[in-house]
């Protein structure tokens, strides 16, 4: 596969002014855009990093991924993998597991302590970023390759948002994390903890900060006022979390019910099974509304973790919970008028998450919408000039790290417009979906899964559920890329043509067409295999 930008689609030869004989097109060789990519919201160039994945070449994988996202060993764990519901290898067996191929690679970066490639000119501008969280770092990054200085504020005690107060260990162990967010400050970007913003623009004159972008993570659950006479325990999502760091004794051996659906009701219902309690999970719709992706929901349960849908809560009393049953009508859950009653010792509230923007009180010209999150223009600046926002800021139910990560990157690219040259987001070429390829060989190599622990033994401690590939096993995995829409050189076109009107122009350089021998037949069209090739029409003198 060859290494190549894939950006844009690119006309790889040169435009010769042919006269094949009786010629209406032509065939020109062209980049599209693979379905991964696509797909990626971080915007990684995944058929670039498999490429050098591919021939062992990790460190500049590496690199590669470096470009767009700054957690591969964070993501290769985390992320939801929208890349492998387009791969267009579903359609002959089974998806690339890329996020394995990505984890090896970030794990191989940080026990290799490789380090970052890039060159940054200063610009002189400084950028305050509120929230240390996936997006936070995410937009810090980027603008400081961008030769930006950029300090980042948190209000927690620990860098990472989210990731650090709500993924529990078994899906992300600590030192990961650490070590990624270690690489970042590396570069220069200067982190305060503890430290809570309470007013953007006094912060933004104070600091004589050029922007500001807000990336506060949503770690406020919504008071739902549950009437309740304190015979349970009612705590929220992120008060346990930070409570089970240091005395986790309250919910050891207890009977506890999680109100929510998304995937943070589900990692902590999965950390309560492992104090040996006795969990159910609680969420007024039905499966299609839950935030959580299937795969989080099928591994609470096998983990015996008791997930109930159509139920809301009512009321608290005489440690009983009331539950209303529910029913999902034109996309809602409304009520029956149908009640029953349940016993428990603690309540965990793990409904709707919020951000707490009162710091913009002061920004007159930020539109904040009623669940706190921001308005923002087709530039990502909110209505205060040189604000931007992203992340969970933003209104949306599907949030993740991956979502936070992209919008940094792309909240960058338009901060540093605005502090330099404008920026334009260049068009986005056609997507190479599996009926443009063109398969004559044989592709069959089924998918090298990776080792999980099964739930009997995952209860029992915090250890890390799945494992990472060797790496015969990832290069293998970076093997199996069909090299959707871009040329990676194997001769098809070459060995088809039947006027030899294809000249190869060495490794690594592809080839280009002699349209004086062209006659617009399109074999090496037809025998193209990723659609690297485009028939069009002749130009007209």
């Amino acid at each position: 596969m060859a290494n190549t930008d894939i950006t844009k689609p690119v006309d790889l030869q040169t435009h010769a002014e042919g006269t094949g004989p009786k010629r209406f097109r032509r065939p020109v060789y062209m980049d599209f855009m693979p379905p991964c990519n696509s797909a990626c919201p971080a915007g990684e160039n995944i058929q670039a990093w498999l490429s050098y994945a591919q021939a062992g070449d990790y460190f500049n994988a590496f690199q590669v991924i470096m470009e767009d996202c700054a957690f591969p060993a964070i993501m290769g764990r985390v992320c939801v993998k929208p890349c492998e519901t387009g791969c267009n290898r579903n359609h002959i067996d089974t998806t690339i597991n890329i996020h394995a191929v990505e984890r090896y690679i970030g794990d191989e970066a940080i026990n290799q302590k490789w380090e970052v490639r890039y060159e940054a000119k200063p610009t002189g501008k400084k950028v305050l970023v509120i929230g240390a969280g996936p997006g936070g770092l995410s937009a810090a990054y980027h603008l400081a390759r961008m030769g930006h200085t950029v300090e980042v504020y948190d209000a927690g005690n620990h860098a990472g948002g989210l990731l650090w107060t709500g993924v529990p260990e078994y899906r992300l162990p600590k030192e990961v994390l650490d070590a990624e967010i270690a690489r970042i400050l590396n570069m220069g970007i200067k982190l305060r903890l503890n430290y809570k913003v309470q007013d953007v623009m006094s912060e933004k004159k104070a600091g004589n900060f050029d922007a500001v972008y807000l990336s506060v993570g949503a770690q406020v659950i919504h008071d739902e006022g549950f009437s309740h006479d304190n015979s349970v325990m009612i705590t929220d999502a992120f008060s346990f979390f930070n409570q089970v760091k240091s005395n986790s004794s309250p919910y050891i051996k207890k009977k506890i019910v999680v109100y929510g659906g998304g995937k943070l009701a589900l990692y902590l219902s999965r950390m309560i099974k492992r104090f040996g309690s006795e969990v159910s999970v609680y969420y007024p719709g039905d499966k299609k509304m839950m935030p959580a992706y299937d795969y989080e929901t099928e591994d609470a349960l096998a983990e015996g973790v008791d997930v109930q849908l159509f139920r809301s809560i009512s009321k608290i009393e005489k440690n009983k919970i009331t539950l209303e049953k529910m029913k999902v009508e034109k996309g809602k859950a409304i009520g029956t008028g149908e009640f029953e009653t349940i016993d428990a010792d603690v309540l965990i509230n793990a409904y709707k998450q919020e951000s707490d923007t009162g710091f913009l009180r002061s920004a007159a010209n930020v539109k904040i919408n009623d669940d706190g999150t921001v308005v923002i223009d087709a530039q990502r600046m909110t209505g205060e000039s040189g604000i931007f926002a992203g992340g969970d800021m933003l209104p949306g139910e599907n949030r993740s790290s991956t979502i936070a990560i992209g919008h940094g990157k792309k909240a960058a690219k338009y901060i540093n417009g605005f502090l330099t040259e404008p920026y334009q987001k260049p068009a986005k070429p056609a997507t190479a979906s599996y009926r443009k390829l063109h398969m004559w060989y044989k592709t069959e190599a089924p998918q090298k899964e990776q080792n999980k622990l099964a739930p009997e033994v995952a209860v029992k401690s915090f250890d890390e559920i799945m494992a990472g590939l060797g790496e015969p096993e990832a290069r293998y995995e970076a093997q199996r890329c069909l090299s959707c829409g871009n040329c990676f050189e194997c001769d098809g076109c070459f060995g088809a043509c039947p006027e030899n009107a294809i000249i190869k122009l060495g490794k690594g350089n592809r080839y280009k067409f002699n349209y004086d021998a062209c006659t617009g037949c399109a074999v090496c069209y037809e025998q193209c295999p990723c659609h690297a090739i485009e028939m069009i029409p002749e130009p007209v003198n």
